[in-house]
């Protein structure tokens, strides 16, 4: 049976190093879930960086809009996935979204695919780090769309947060394991 290790934080905050780093020391073949598309300089220099930094015998697998998919074909053959990021799969989402005043049919579209990634996982033979941005400790966003993100995020980051095995909470460089505080209360 497959696990869930989250890891949280706000941008810039290192945690994809600390994912690139937990995965690297507890798996042996490792598969990276990559859910960025390429759609300025910007992230084509994101991206690079991250490419530069993963060692040549992980596997990346694309997967912008059903990474389930992805983990139902290849959870069993692997014993460890980076999934890098959940923040930027619920914008790739988003962006497919005819009617974006229909927060229900929106919030139920990402739940399903969350379920659907959530299940995929729980099937397969891994352990699956997934990177997430913490987006709403700021101010509200002046626009609908900007505030469906930040809510669907933050939603997202809790479901996932109840299903992983341990939570990191990444500030500064510095993860902090939040199921373990939790324990402690």
């Amino acid at each position: 049976m497959g696990k869930i290790i989250l890891v949280t934080g706000g941008a810039r905050s290192g945690k994809s190093t600390f994912a690139e780093q937990y995965v690297a020391k507890n798996g042996k073949k490792i598969g990276y879930i990559a859910t960025s598309q390429i759609c300025d300089d910007e992230m084509e220099f994101r991206v690079k960086l991250h490419q530069e930094r993963r060692p040549q015998d992980w596997t990346t697998f694309e997967a912008a809009f059903d990474a389930h998919t992805v983990l139902a074909e290849q959870g069993k053959k692997y014993d460890m996935f980076l999934f890098d990021c959940m923040t930027i799969y619920i914008s790739n989402i988003l962006s497919h979204v005819h009617d974006i005043g229909a927060f229900d049919q929106i919030y139920e579209l990402v739940t399903r695919k969350l379920n659907e990634l959530i299940m995929a996982i729980k099937n397969s033979d891994a352990t699956v780090v997934i990177v997430t941005n913490e987006v709403g400790a700021g101010i509200v966003p002046e626009n609908k769309l900007a505030r469906i993100y930040r809510d669907l995020a933050g939603l997202s980051n809790q479901i996932l947060a109840q299903a992983a095995e341990d939570v990191y909470l990444v500030v500064a460089g510095m993860p902090v394991n939040l199921k373990n505080i939790k324990e402690n209360i």
